[in-house]
């Protein structure tokens, strides 16, 4: 009798594509710096959505390797979004700011639980975290504890912070039905993942002072206090939309901390 030829080994598994979005309005001075700090093992493609910028940001990030899309229309949310779509198929979405603020070095700590299949949305919370001093003010902190509060008491879900640094899953984020394209984006994320009933996990992050430019909203009053209704009015509205609302205990079993 012939004998049998060897079985096919098993293919590896493939890795999960990971896209990095970076949304940006005239952040030339530390966009470079964030690009390279970036861990390229993990990440597949870094994607800066600009939104008009005045300066060299664009020409800065590209020159540091990054995908620029520009999206002509203002607006933090807008910027988000953009950035989303042109993830493609990418499998996880890690969005952090441009401002040299969050910490890229520590993506690989945000996508772990991701990658091991228990969570769907994590999130980085600075007021739980390291912070440099003068890196947050009294104001960004305590609307990150009331919005917590809020969201808890309609969802069962309490976050510390609206922190920007954060990883989803593409497919629980097209889910999600974004429609905030302002400052409100990060809360409306955070509102609609709670209702959706996504696996959350909010973990420490390391937070620092900006590496450049001035801040869009902690940087003037003006901005303060814009960036501020417009907060009230994204949860104003999401918490308003008729959702069929999830049972006590299908709503507290899915958050945890780290």
């Amino acid at each position: 009798m012939a004998a049998r030829a060897p079985a096919p080994a098993a293919a590896e598994p493939r890795r999960p594509r990971v896209a990095l979005v970076i949304p940006t309005l005239n952040e030339e001075e530390p966009i470079g710096e964030v690009i390279r700090a970036v861990p390229r093992d993990l990440v597949d493609d870094i994607i800066v959505a600009d939104s008009g910028s005045g300066d060299r940001t664009v020409e800065r990030a590209r020159a540091a390797g990054a995908r620029v899309i520009v999206e002509r229309r203002r607006g933090y949310g807008r910027a988000c979004a953009a950035g989303a779509k042109a993830a493609g198929e990418s499998d996880i979405i890690v969005f952090l700011d441009g401002d040299g603020s969050d910490r890229p070095e520590l993506v690989p700590k945000l996508l772990a639980p991701i990658l091991a299949g228990t969570h769907d949305f994590v999130i980085g919370s600075r007021t739980r975290g390291e912070r440099e001093p003068g890196s947050m003010n009294a104001l960004q902190i305590a609307a990150g504890y009331a919005a917590g509060t809020l969201t808890r008491f309609l969802y069962g879900v309490a976050y510390s912070d609206m922190c920007a640094f954060r990883a989803v899953r593409s497919t629980s984020l097209d889910r999600l039905g974004m429609r905030e394209m302002t400052y409100g984006w990060n809360l409306e994320m955070q509102m609609r993942a709670a209702r959706a009933g996504l696996r959350i996990l909010e973990i420490p992050v390391a937070y620092r002072r900006r590496l450049g430019g001035a801040s869009k909203v902690s940087g003037s009053v003006a901005g303060t206090i814009k960036a501020a209704l417009r907060l009230g009015l994204t949860f104003a509205r999401v918490a308003l939309e008729r959702q069929p609302r999830l049972a006590p205990q299908a709503r507290d079993a899915r958050v945890t901390e780290e």
